[in-house]
């Protein structure tokens, strides 16, 4: 592994994860000729990848397309706890699903985390699994007050939580729920050894490949799907494992899911770290788990979500994790930050299944609200079983056809009431500044030619310009310093300062006002 040097102080100056940095990955072809396949799954993160390692040691064929590079997306920038403990999420679901609902969400979890756990040691992967205690902690009365009525629901569900009036960290906990025996691992090198198994027998991948139609089933029920490339497969099931579904098949998904944005530091800490993974049941999100890098140990701090494009300056939120982990632990230096990107659906449970009725052989997987290793892996193993027509008790709790009225509606008149505000702001908005007023490094939205458009000057003064327009939905997308990005509020499509799709739903780049980059005046 390349050697990382520590840095002697503050926050890098570009975000990276410790994930990626840390793992070479293997690269693969871009699929350029017509192929037949049992399974198309598109997305290479850790729904794909485990949803391909399932079906191919179920006998299946399968072909894992990827629109950028393997295991670049949402799961190489995750803090990675593997838990059934997702946060104040129990008493609701007791609330909108039933007793008999949030103990199978618990139970789906905890089924998943075991199946990690001893595919792990099967398997004999080196990925730093290792079991901690999860802690759910409130820093303030009010906090208090929520914890104690997660805690009744515990109770309730017969959940194997304990109450702590105290935790280890030197932080002002009124009080905390444990939950014993979770995990903690480094998912790319988890997933790096899935992906092997995948293509030593028989799994293909092809990478830089983007889905760009889904042709209606032809008469022997399979599916025809045309890259933007104009090459195809033909498959008898699709599974969007693409974080935002590649296909609506009218389930209306961009209304009933919205993304969020959270940040990470990942620090060297002066203090010793106590063991357990930690996150508090307020806002601002406070996230804390262990990790090791070239042997040393490191602590992620998390949290600062805001809804995606929300944020006017978002290296604030790096700033006040720093603040929290000093203040906590105290740092010795910060060798990397990071963001990442994760949809919530209406009700809080992640959208599993039959995309929608109309279209049975293609299936979902979204909405996991920042507990994606644990939401994923029970993904990949109901649409297996929904792909081998083996009977699911999880199915109908995770069905994307699901409505409940409490709190979905609620939610989804507010959700797409903010749409409708972003959409109409974003047109009118006033515009001072001009791209001649960049200086290196800098981006925003500048006035061109009379216009609104998007620029950023690179660090050796070469000026980009993009029409700033989302290609989704009409949206105007806003520009994101920490991350040198523009990010749409609507439906949290992301895209380089070059204009080119980091994250969709879309999937066109933003246009170029030119053709090329201008040199900054002298």
């Amino acid at each position: 592994m390349e050697d990382i040097p520590f840095m002697s102080g503050g926050l890098p100056r570009f975000p990276e994860s410790l994930w990626r940095k840390t793992t070479p990955l293997p690269d693969f072809n871009k699929l350029t000729e017509d192929i037949e396949t049992d399974v198309a799954v598109v997305g290479a993160g850790i729904t794909g990848i485990t949803t391909a390692y399932l079906l191919v040691q179920a006998g299946v064929k399968v072909a894992i397309l990827e629109a950028g590079k393997v295991l670049d997306g949402t799961t190489g920038y995750t803090t990675a706890k593997i838990t059934a403990q997702h946060g104040l999420i129990y008493d609701k679901l007791i609330q909108h699903f039933g007793e008999e609902g949030a103990r199978l969400y618990f139970e789906a979890n905890e089924e998943a985390l075991r199946w990690i756990g001893k595919t792990v040691k099967e398997r004999k992967i080196e990925c730093q699994l290792r079991q901690e205690d999860a802690y759910l902690y409130a820093d303030s009365d009010e906090q208090l007050h929520q914890l104690e009525t997660e805690w009744r629901a515990y109770e309730r569900l017969g959940l194997p939580g304990e109450w702590r009036d105290t935790i280890e960290l030197p932080l002002q906990a009124r009080g905390a729920v444990v939950m014993k025996n979770q995990a903690q691992f480094h998912p790319l090198q988890y997933l790096k050894e899935l992906l092997a198994y995948v293509t030593s027998h028989g799994g293909v991948v092809y990478e830089n490949t983007t889905l760009e139609d889904v042709a209606e089933p032809q008469p022997d029920g399979r599916l025809r799907l045309t890259m933007e490339n104009g090459r195809h497969i033909v498959c008898r099931h699709a599974v969007s494992a693409s974080h935002y579904p590649f296909f609506d098949g009218k389930g209306w998904y961009f209304t009933r899911l919205h993304a969020e944005r959270s940040y990470v530091v990942a620090i060297e800490p002066e203090k010793a770290y106590p063991g357990g993974m930690y996150i508090n049941c307020g806002s601002p999100t406070r996230s804390l788990r262990s990790a090791e890098l070239n042997g040393k140990p490191v602590v992620l701090v998390g949290g600062e979500s805001h809804k995606t494009g929300k944020n006017d300056c978002t290296i604030q939120s790096y700033e006040a994790l720093e603040k929290f982990g000093q203040q906590t632990l105290g740092i010795k230096s910060i060798p990397f930050r990071w963001s990442a990107q994760d949809l919530v659906t209406l009700d809080g449970v992640p959208y599993i299944g039959r995309i929608t009725s109309n279209h049975p052989n293609i299936y979902v997987a979204t909405g996991f609200y920042k507990w994606g290793m644990t939401t994923s892996t029970l993904s990949a193993m109901l649409i297996r079983d929904l792909i081998l027509e083996k009977e699911n008790r999880y199915a109908e709790l995770f069905t994307p056809s699901r409505f409940k009225a409490d709190p979905s509606i609620k939610h989804f008149i507010t959700q797409n009431a903010d749409v409708a505000k972003e959409f109409v702001t974003g047109k009118i908005e006033l515009v001072h500044l001009k791209p001649e007023d960049l200086v290196p490094g800098q981006g925003g939205v500048v006035k061109h030619h009379g216009k609104r458009a998007g620029a950023y000057r690179d660090q050796d003064g070469l000026l980009y310009l993009v029409d700033t327009t989302c290609t989704h939905m009409g949206c105007e997308v806003k520009w994101n310093e920490a991350e040198r990005s523009w990010d749409c509020p609507c439906h949290g499509s992301r895209f380089d300062y070059k204009g080119e799709v980091i994250e969709g739903p879309a999937t066109e780049a933003l246009p170029r006002l030119h053709r090329q980059p201008e040199q900054a005046k002298s």
